[in-house]
């Protein structure tokens, strides 16, 4: 079987004996030595163990390898001047994708009505986390110690830190052709230790699923079906026809093609709902088997796992309508410009901070003048729809990259267009 194929029958059978295990766990007569044998070394004990290792070797290599790729771009642009407008066309399509996602969201919200009906009795307490002011998020985006920012997996310090670099190498003259190669060899042998990794990721992806199935089980999924199916509708829509359209639209390629290539990425980024722990894949896979050139790929992917969030602002966008349905609320054609506007900016303006989907949600509400405590009203289903968003989210980060490159002149054709080619195949970027 191909790594693509173990990888799902991993998910499949991690899902199912996961649930399956949380059921056992629910009933009070089961014996107390299968309950410690299924729960404390199995559940939470050894599959628990090997998932958070799993995570954290792929973490580990998300600052290095941003780093090194981004250096090895930016040094060697023939044109470095062209490096502002990549940026602003980068950030331009983040902005659309998100304002796009979240207008999406809300018109299909509006019309299911998930949040109707909805029992109010049961008392909800959620306590958002407090928001970080836009004006030290923007200044806090210059690093003022780059191995702190490192340490501390700060991206947009890395990011501008390794900009920074990349710019003194392409104009040091011999000097920093020297240093160049150094990094190219490094880049090349990072790659390499992504390859390593992913050749582990059944047992990861397995490990991780059925330790939060086996915890959490299936969720309070029929009180909340309405509002799961509205999220889930809107992020297949976005992340199949919406990105379809625009890879045909500005890039000019096939959108099935990216898509067959995207599965391993979107697999690893269900399975971690992490787009920083997956970014070290998505930019293996835009670089070889995508074909997006090291200099568009190593700044448009670190730059959208941190700010673009369009599984995030779909998400966003729907528990409005759902909350503000929920407490008997309306919401004037204003209030759902200022959602849009609002959660559309934030997708920047928090980027960095932890907790950003519940801090964004909560700055929106209060915007509008929603209760935040009805954030406590979805948390039970969260879980689940953040692996969705988040394979949402690296889609999205791909799509731009991909559209970067062909706007840029370095996206390969041939290699995109070479279906033998795929994300389970250790190939030398050449």
């Amino acid at each position: 079987m191909t790594l693509t194929t173990r990888i799902l029958l991993a998910m499949a059978l991690a899902i199912a004996l996961g649930t399956i295990t949380f059921n056992l766990l629910a009933m009070p007569d089961l014996n107390d030595s299968v309950r410690y044998v299924l729960d404390d070394l199995l559940a939470s004990g050894l599959f628990a163990l090997i998932g958070k290792i799993f995570v954290s070797s792929l973490k580990v290599l998300v600052v290095p390898l941003v780093f090194v790729s981004l250096v090895c771009g930016v040094c060697h642009l023939s044109d470095q001047s062209s490096l502002g407008r990549m940026s602003l066309k980068t950030v331009f399509l983040y902005l659309v994708t998100t304002a796009i996602a979240i207008s999406a969201a809300m018109t299909l919200a509006n019309i299911v009505n998930p949040g109707v009906g909805i029992d109010m009795s049961v008392e909800a307490e959620f306590k958002a986390p407090e928001a970080v002011p836009l004006i030290d998020v923007l200044a806090n985006i210059f690093p003022t110690n780059p191995f702190r920012a490192m340490a501390e997996g700060n991206m947009l310090q890395v990011i501008v830190f390794a900009i920074l670099i990349g710019l003194a190498i392409g104009r040091s003259g011999v000097p920093g052709e020297r240093i160049g190669k150094q990094f190219s060899d490094w880049n090349e042998i990072l790659m390499t230790l992504v390859t390593m990794l992913m050749n582990l990721a059944p047992y990861g992806v397995f490990a991780l699923l059925f330790s939060l199935f086996a915890s959490k089980g299936l969720g309070p999924v029929q009180e909340l079906l309405a509002y799961m199916f509205t999220v889930v509708a809107v992020l297949l829509v976005h992340g199949i026809v919406v990105y379809s359209a625009m890879l045909r639209m500005f890039a000019g390629v096939s959108p099935v093609t990216f898509l067959k290539k995207m599965w391993p990425v979107q697999i690893f980024a269900f399975s971690t709902a992490s787009s920083s722990a997956t970014l070290p894949v998505t930019i293996k896979n835009a670089e070889q088997n995508l074909g997006v050139g090291t200099r568009a790929a190593s700044f448009v992917l670190p730059l959208g796992a941190t700010i673009n969030m369009d599984g995030t602002a779909i998400m966003q966008g729907v528990a409005t309508v759902f909350i503000a349905q929920a407490f008997g609320l309306d919401l004037s054609m204003g209030d759902y410009l200022l959602v849009i506007a609002t959660a559309t900016l934030a997708s920047i303006g928090t980027a960095g901070v932890p907790g950003v989907g519940l801090i964004t949600l909560s700055m929106v509400l209060q915007q509008v003048g929603l209760p935040v405590e009805g954030i406590a009203l979805i948390i039970g289903v969260d879980r689940l729809l953040d692996m969705l968003r988040t394979a949402v989210n690296v889609t999205g980060d791909t799509m731009v990259s991909v559209v970067i490159a062909k706007t840029e002149g370095v996206l390969n054709h041939e290699r995109y267009n070479d279906l033998s080619i795929s994300a389970t195949t250790n190939n030398d970027d050449k």
